[in-house]
């Protein structure tokens, strides 16, 4: 069997993954997949670091503004999604190309999820609230029918609590006993990670947080509540976001509402660069996708995907 092509570009938010995905793109004859949770959402561009049309070179990108603000878009969808338009773009004779820093929903696209029910909103709004009247319930109630998953989940982490919740609720099957997952079949993957110093990349998160939120943001953010996309919309929940809806709200100020901004997006990189130096089979490309070295590293890497002998 014949393996296609498959190249990943990855690492934490502010690491020159889209200028790196790009130069790869043009040299050897690709397309870009989206592979960030936040940028599937229309509307929401200046916090999501979504490219802008005239900056994308002239490659198409994919999975981009796929989804409504107000309604579920879940690892489940982008890994259908995704392969679909990985093997359009193959068909076509070009060179997929995932870009983003959801580390899950690369996993899920290659390694597959198990199967399992869909969401349930008026289970989720329930559970939710029980964790807000009684703080640790929703880990207690797992240890009890799940003891498994219960140890693999960090009692504080209510969204994977919900899940696990959710699954036994609605299959009568515990999350840690789901079915192996399906993975993607037929191709030969190369994730490219890029991991720039941290002083390096905090200083470029910091200043790229205060152009943010001086360059549209929140103007971004008023024409979105105007346009009726409501404040309990997943996507506000993400950086910058829920920041700013709390300076318009009055409950912080602009520079604190900055200076959280600036924090939460540091911690969140920390947080992405811990998921993808324990990501399988990564090879490692130590500073930005701008860099020269990086990017003659990642093109020797691609070079050799597509042509072992060379």
């Amino acid at each position: 069997m014949r393996y296609r092509p498959l190249v990943a570009v990855c690492g934490p938010t502010g690491s020159g993954k889209s200028a790196l995905a790009i130069k790869l793109a043009r040299q050897f004859g690709g397309e870009i997949v989206n592979c960030d949770s936040m940028q599937v959402y229309r509307g929401f561009d200046i916090g999501t670091a979504k490219l802008p049309i005239p900056e994308r070179g002239g490659i198409q990108h994919c999975l981009i503004d796929v989804a409504e603000p107000a309604k579920g878009f879940t690892a489940g969808d982008f890994a259908r999604l995704g392969r679909d338009a990985v093997r359009e773009i193959s068909e076509r004779g070009n060179l997929p190309i995932l870009c983003g820093g959801t580390g899950f929903y690369l996993r899920a696209l290659v390694d597959g999820l198990s199967p399992a029910p869909p969401r349930d909103e008026s289970l989720r709004a329930a559970l939710t609230a029980a964790e807000r009247r009684r703080s640790g319930v929703l880990h207690r109630w797992l240890r009890r029918f799940d003891p498994v998953s219960a140890a693999r989940i960090h009692p504080n982490d209510a969204p994977k609590l919900i899940r696990a919740i959710e699954i036994r609720t609605l299959s009568s099957r515990n999350a840690s006993s789901q079915q192996p997952p399906e993975k993607l079949e037929g191709y030969e993957v190369l994730k490219i990670g890029l991991f720039p110093p941290r002083g390096a990349l905090y200083a470029a998160l910091d200043q790229r947080c205060e152009q943010m939120f001086d360059g549209g943001l929140l103007p971004e953010i008023r024409s979105l509540l105007d346009a009726g996309v409501p404040q309990s919309a997943k996507p506000f929940e993400s950086l910058g976001y829920k920041e700013g809806l709390a300076f318009l709200s009055g409950a912080l100020s602009r520079e604190a509402a900055l200076e959280q901004m600036k924090r939460d997006t540091r911690r969140y990189a920390k947080r992405q660069v811990t998921w993808f130096r324990h990501e399988p089979g990564i090879a490692r490309i130590e500073g930005f996708g701008t860099d020269r070295d990086a990017e003659e590293a990642a093109m020797r890497l691609v070079a050799r995907l597509l042509d072992p002998d060379c």
